[in-house]
């Protein structure tokens, strides 16, 4: 597939980091001076500069032979022509990141793919979606659920109460026959690993594990989690995120959101009739202390500076709040940030690349999710008659190393993966796979 990634943001390198080592032809449109020196140095990729909404520049770089575009630049509105122009020109698949939500919904949405945009993808959206699922499933690190819900991706860090400590994945299984799971990887010392029957799980170990929904509480104790209530909740920034995450909580819980600007302030306190605003500080301790930080159940940081919101994490913890989620957006802090005891890390450029990706693969992608801090995807596949994965059992199929199926979905119902478990046509397929085998996999799911 021949793809052209524009942007002038980290999103862009990161897309083509990710798809560099696939069967993919990667071309990399930027401005003048951004990113093409250190990018040409590390990746053998096409480089091509000059201004993706001009007719000359986008065709110089030889739109017309791109299968997919990808247009990540921090406007959107450029995104948005870039990709209007770019169809025009022949690229057949087009999509758009853009930072204001209502362009990716309705009537928006709809005229904008009539007039070439294929996909339009908004990072605060997804953002914000992520935060709600993780406050309605207090004790998980990360989840995420696959079709209506029948099968579960959990992430736990185990701590030292952790009842699975020093046990290997075969003993885990034995001492707890009842429990249907199936620990897809682990990430250990900076190193992501397909954990096998006799790997043993140590203290610190951020375990990936698919279950049924069933089965989450048991997972999450022997984890050494427990489900809590969530009723106060603190936002801190009340940018998009901020306020989408509010308005997806605040008819459920008792918010405060506080917010540095006085004008969005102001904003906030009309568009927002459930959540208290609160215009100040986040670094202000005594602002923090007088709402009362200390009675929270969760804080969510939010604002536009990840420094900010991994300190006000931190400072919530000392005051023994359990649950706390940081957005940061600088990936180099994401594993730091783990390791340091806040409980969750969102960042919108992994959760953007993580949505386009599915456009890259050739077989039917149903979801994806991106693994905050592991060079990592969880695909959710569509089976095809006669594509290879239906041929054979799992134990019998030359599935690539770099990979591993964790589950399945047949008739509304969720099945763990076992060896001699068969796949068939129509069946909903959830794999864990290392970038290396992206291309690997695809073509086990290609009819």
């Amino acid at each position: 597939m021949n793809i052209m990634i524009a942007g002038d943001s980290d999103i862009a390198l990161h897309l083509a980091r990710l798809l560099y080592d696939e069967n993919h032809n990667i071309s990399l449109f930027y401005p003048e001076g951004i990113v093409g020196s250190s990018v040409g140095q590390n990746l053998d990729v096409m480089l091509f500069s000059g201004d993706p909404t001009s007719l000359h520049d986008l065709k110089n770089a030889n739109i017309k032979k791109t299968d997919l575009f990808i247009s990540v630049f921090l406007d959107g509105r450029t995104n948005l022509l870039a990709c209007i122009l770019g169809k025009n020109l022949g690229a057949k698949k087009c999509i758009a990141k853009v930072n204001e939500t209502d362009y990716s919904v309705g009537e928006s949405r709809d005229m904008f793919k009539n007039l070439g945009v294929d996909y339009v993808v908004c990072p605060e959206k997804i953002a914000a979606k992520e935060i709600t699922n993780l406050i309605i499933n207090t004790a998980a690190t990360e989840i995420f659920d696959f079709t209506n819900q029948h099968l579960s991706l959990m992430l736990i860090r185990l701590t030292e109460n952790a009842r699975v400590l020093g046990k290997s994945l075969n003993q885990i299984a034995e001492e707890n026959a009842d429990l249907d799971f199936r620990a897809v990887a682990l990430h250990r010392k900076s190193k992501t690993i397909i954990p096998r029957g006799d790997d043993v799980f140590r203290e610190s170990d951020l375990a990936y594990v698919v279950t049924k929904p069933e089965g989450i509480d048991h997972l999450l104790r022997l984890g050494g989690k427990n489900s809590f209530t969530i009723n106060n909740i603190m936002i801190v920034g009340g940018g998009t995120v901020g306020t989408l995450t509010a308005k997806n909580l605040e008819k459920d819980y008792k918010l405060k959101l506080i917010e540095l600007n006085k004008e969005t302030s102001s904003r906030l306190a009309d568009d927002l009739r459930n959540t208290m605003i609160i215009h100040g500080d986040a670094h202000d301790v005594a602002l923090l202390e007088r709402e009362n930080i200390q009675s929270m159940d969760a804080v969510i940081a939010v604002t536009n500076n990840s420094e900010t919101n991994i300190l006000t994490c931190l400072l919530a913890k000392k005051y023994g709040v359990r649950k706390t989620i940081a957005l940061v957006e600088n990936i180099n802090f994401i594993e730091i940030s783990q390791n340091i005891g806040i409980d969750t890390i969102i960042n919108k450029k992994l959760a953007t690349a993580s949505y386009i990706i599915r456009f890259t693969m050739k077989a039917e992608v149903i979801s994806t999710k991106c693994l905050n801090g592991i060079d990592a995807e969880i695909f959710e596949f569509r089976a095809h008659a006669n594509s290879p994965i239906t041929r054979k059992p799992i134990n019998k199929l030359k599935f690539p190393s770099e990979a591993i199926i964790g589950g399945i979905i047949r008739d509304n119902t969720g099945i763990i993966a076992r060896g001699d478990l068969q796949i068939q046509p129509g069946d909903y397929v959830v794999v864990f796979t290392l970038p290396e085998a992206f291309d690997a996999v695809d073509r086990m799911f290609r009819s």
